[in-house]
Parts: C-alpha cells; structure tokens; sequence
C-alpha cells in the first residue's frame, strides 16, 4: 500500500474512532489506542509497518519532552519544588525498588530489574495530561500535583537513558566510551544553545517572520534528538534538554505555541503506533498472565502513590485522583526498553512482555479514570459537608466558639442565668449530635471573619474561645483581635504552648482546660493519703499560685526551647523547698498568733 493510502486510513480511523470515544466520555487516547489495535498487524491488518510507523510517531514524544523543558522555569520549578521533588521523587523511587524486587525474584537480574523498576514507575505524561485538559481539571490541585510527578518522572528517566551502554557491561562494546560520548554530547547542545540557538533565533524573530520562526523552532528540537541519537542516546533526551535550556529566554511562550499543534498531531500517531504494536497474539495465548500483571502494575502504583501523598498531608480526594492517574505505565517505557533490547540487555521475549503489559495497562487508563470519577462522584456526595449556617439572629451579649465539652459547659451557666449567646462549631457530626438535646448551635468556622461578621461580633460584649484544636483556636483568636480588637476574649488552652500562642495574640484571660479539675483529683488524693482538709487545700492553692507564676515566667522565654527545659528543671526542684517553707512559716505564724492570744485577752 502507498504512504498516502496508509495515511488515509490513519486519519479516517482516528476521525471515525476519536470522536466516538470521546462522546462516550472515554478519552481521545483511547479511541486513538483502540485505532491503533483495529488497523494494526494484530487486528485488521491494514498496515503492518508498527516499526516504521513508530519511529516516526516517536517524534510525538520528543516534541512531548521539549515542551516538558520549556516548563522547566527556575521560578515555576522553585514554586513546585515539594511536589516535584518531595512527591515525585518518593514515587519514583519508591516505586522503582518495589517493581524492580519483584522482577528480581522473577528471576531477571539485577540490571534487567533495575531497568523495568524505573520503567514501569513511569507513567504517561501525554496520556494524563491529555486526559486532564480533556477534563479542565490541569489547574486543580490534583491536576498540578499530577503534572509535578509527571515532570520528576520525565527528568528522571533521562539519567537512566545516558547509563544504559554502562549497565549493558560486557554486553555492548565500549560501554564507557559511549557514556563519555554522551556527556560530551550534552556539553554540545548546552553550548549551542548559549552560543548560537538564542542569536540565531532572535534573527529569525526579526527577520524571518512567523512561519520562519516555526520552522526554526522545529529545527531546534530535531537537531538536538539527532545528535543524542547519532550517539546511540534517546532523542528524547536532546529535546528535553533544548527545551531546559530555552525555558529561561524570552522565546518561551511563542516556541511553546509554535510547537504545540505538531506536538498534538504527533502525540495522536504515537498512540495510534501503540496500539498497533500491542500483541495481541501474546495477548490472546496468555490473557490471565498479561492482565494480572497489568492490574498488579496499576494496582501497586496507584497504592504506594496515595500512601506517599498521605503521608505528606495531602487531602484524601487529591491522593485518589492522582494516584488513579499515574497508575498506567508510560511511553518512555517503550524508549527504555526498546533502548535496552537493542543493547541485548533483555531477551526478546521479556521485552515483549514488557511492551504488551504497558500496553494494557495504558488502554485501561482511561476506563480507570472514567470509572474512579464516577464512584469517587457518588462517595463524595454522600460524604460531602454540608455549607455552613447562615446566623441571622440579632447580635447576643457573647459568642462560643468551639460547642465541645467545655463550650457546652459555659453555655448551660449562660443559659441558666439568662444571658442570650451565639454558639459556633465547625464539626457537623458534633452539630447534628447536641442539635438532638434541643440545643441552638450554627455550623461554620470560626476563623472566617464572613461568619463573625454575620454573628455581629463586633456587637457582642464577650468570645468565648472553647476550640479543641490549638491551630484553629489560634487562628480564630488571631482574626478577632485584628479585627474585632475591643472585644474581650475568654480562651480555653490545651496546654502551655497553646497558652503561650494565646497570650503572643494579646489575650489575657485563659485556662487550661484540664488544670482545675486536676487541682480537685489532687486535693482528694492529698485527704486520702492523711492529709486534713485545710492542709490539703492549702497545698492545691500553693500549687495553684505557683504554677501560674512559673508560667508567667516560661512565657517570657518560651521562644527558647533550652530556657524552657531549664525554668521547667529549676521548678521541679524548687517547688518542693519552698512549699516547705511556706508550711514552716505558717506554723510559726499560728504559734506566735496562739500565743499573744491569751495576752490580748487578759
């Protein structure tokens, strides 16, 4: 068949297939994917050169990767620094030890295992963000922090592709050789990219006009994954590294929009060559094998992601969405195993396997995000908060912030003495809990000045401070005494440093919330233990008196944390000798008042 019948039938199935697959809200690179099965040497058998097709479409990824250097601003990379760094390199290396102990214990070894770790902890950054601004979900918080791992991922790879001729050992001849070949390659385009690239291109710019331009910037790109694959690298690699070296300059923004259609249509033919080159005979002999380890693939990725990004404190919500998303393998994948085998450093048969598992599990990428967005659609409507009260009532003498066990208490007391006040509690469950006692209680935070100001705050004569977590009571404090500052606050503190931060806000009247009741348990230990009651309560009031002043005393260092620990030592040690000598000085006082008693009387 001609070239131009096989691209007749490339884009009439892609315009049939695409369109089709996106009104059923599955994705374009499904419907690119599923043309690529149906047209391809394992499915009709319309075209049967996936290699030739393949080589070409790659060209898809390596306008791919220079548009991912492009993103690499200094500025945008320090924003995204945690994400970037935190979270996308705990995933890649975490995940690429996992994957590569398992193929260890499968029996590969430890180059061929280290080499399908880090290729199966990539995902596809064409595939995601396609799907993501399909879904106008790249600027949401999941959508960011996506693209972040994308990006250490697409980084990380690039190392790996230098390293190869060294892993191959033995195997490929003048291995370090190569390795020094491509350095010195990487030194070359960094030159030129100072040296010519930037003058060139500003000529152009001026002189050339706009398609000129786009033409240049094509150049630039091609020329750079020539070089790196003249020497035996990834093109993949040059093109990134033109894009990081150009995402400084004032070409950014106009080669990104140049490039980007070509990137677009290319990317379209790379997923289609995918699909063609799926096995489907492997697939068909083994179908249990294939899967499972797609879905054990998927599976582990998705796992590990979430519990990294739980364990940074992400929202639960994002940790799915994301995790969900980078489960797929990824297309440089294909390039790092297609780079291997070509080295010898894997059979032929695993490197099929490989290629087929990735495969599968990027055609089943986009039916997992389908399917998690509806069922993480439905869970969040049935767990989704409700929105806070609106307070319409008139402004009352005092408002409770927090209506736990303590704030209740205060409310009961303001309640029995006729003094009207306006409760605020931001846990729902607690809200829906004493609403069933009869209780009037609003839902809402607060540390909003919106729900302060709809509880006329500014009115009242009395805050009641009763928040259970210290950062929320603190930020409620905070917003009051900016902007409400002639109302008197009454805090309940946690402990010392929850007091210390009150008290840094200006608020001047607080209690721990478990110091008095531990006073009481301490005065009926004292009487217990044969104490009479005066001499017990004479020694919970001591301690009363001094722990307060030692307090005092702690806040003035308590931005030191060895100070602290010190007055906290001294007092341990001191505390005893002087209620000593407080008992002793007592003592004299009654004995000399017993004896002028007797004096005065006579």
């Amino acid at each position: 068949m001609s070239r131009l019948g096989e691209v007749t039938i490339f884009l009439a199935t892609a315009v049939f297939l695409v369109p089709l697959f996106r009104r059923l809200r599955l994705g374009s690179v499904l419907g690119y994917l599923a043309a690529g099965a149906l047209i391809g040497p394992f499915g009709l058998r319309l075209i049967g050169e996936v290699e030739t097709t393949l080589q070409f479409a790659e060209l898809g990824v390596v306008l791919l990767l220079f548009l991912v250097g492009l993103e690499l601003e200094p500025s945008r990379l320090w924003a995204l620094r945690r994400p970037v760094f935190g979270y996308g390199g705990a995933q890649v290396l975490l995940t690429s030890l996992a994957l590569g102990f398992i193929a260890n214990a499968l029996g590969l070894s430890w180059q061929e295992s280290l080499i399908v770790g880090v290729g199966l902890a990539m995902s596809s950054t064409a595939l995601v963000l396609q799907s993501l601004a399909e879904r106008g979900q790249l600027n949401t918080s999941h959508g960011r922090t996506a693209f972040a791992i994308s990006l250490f991922q697409d980084v990380s790879v690039i190392p790996l592709l230098a390293l190869l001729p060294l892993l191959a050992g033995e195997r490929a001849q003048g291995g370090w050789i190569a390795a020094a070949k491509g350095v010195a390659a990487i030194l070359v385009v960094i030159a030129a990219s100072r040296l010519v690239v930037r003058p060139v291109l500003k000529q152009v710019a001026r002189w050339g006009g706009q398609e000129v331009f786009t033409a240049a910037a094509l150049l630039v790109v091609i020329a750079a994954a020539l070089l790196m694959e003249t020497i035996g690298l990834s093109m993949s690699l040059g093109a990134f590294l033109a894009g990081v070296l150009l995402a400084d300059s004032e070409f950014r923004h106009e080669l990104s929009a140049d490039v980007e259609p070509f990137k677009g249509l290319l990317l379209g033919l790379f997923f289609i060559a995918v699909g063609m080159s799926a096995n489907l005979h492997l697939l068909a002999q083994r179908p249990a094998l294939v899967i499972g380890f797609a879905f054990g693939l998927m599976a582990l990725k998705a796992v590990l992601l979430w519990v990294i990004l739980r364990i940074g404190r992400v929202p639960d919500e994002t940790a799915q969405r994301v995790g969900v998303l980078l489960a797929q393998g990824g297309e440089f994948a294909f390039v790092l195993f297609a780079a291997a085998a070509a080295l010898d450093i894997f059979s032929r048969d695993v490197s099929q396997m490989l290629v087929l598992v990735v495969t599968v599990s990027m055609l089943l990428a986009p039916l997992s995000f389908v399917l998690h967005e509806r069922l993480l659609g439905r869970w969040l409507e049935r767990t989704k908060e409700p929105e806070f009260d609106r307070i319409d009532e008139p402004a009352n003498p005092v408002i409770i912030a927090g209506y736990g066990r303590f704030g209740q208490i205060v409310s009961r007391v303001l309640r029995m003495s006729g003094i009207a006040f306006t409760a605020i509690e931001v846990s729902y469950q607690q809200v829906d809990f004493v609403r069933q006692y009869g209780n009037k209680v609003y839902y809402g935070d607060a540390s909003r000045l919106d729900l302060l100001q709809s509880a006329r705050a500014g009115q009242s004569k009395l805050f009641v401070l009763a928040i259970d977590d210290v950062e929320a009571s603190v930020r409620a404090a905070g917003v009051m005494r900016r902007h409400f500052p002639h109302v008197p606050i009454l805090a309940r503190a946690r402990n010392r440093q929850h007091y210390f931060a009150l008290r840094d806000l200006g608020v001047e009247v607080m209690e721990r919330e478990t110091f008095p009741a531990s006073l009481v348990i301490a005065r009926e230990a004292l009487m217990r233990t044969g104490f009479d009651p005066q001499t017990a309560d004479r020694a919970v009031a001591f301690f009363d008196r001094y722990d307060r002043e030692q307090l005092d005393r702690q806040y003035a260092v308590h931005t030191d944390q060895e100070k602290v620990i010190q007055t906290t030592k001294d007092a341990m040690n001191q505390l005893r000798d002087l209620f000593e000598a407080d008992e002793a000085q007592r003592e004299r006082e009654t004995r000399e008042a017993r004896r002028i008693a007797p004096a005065r009387a006579a």
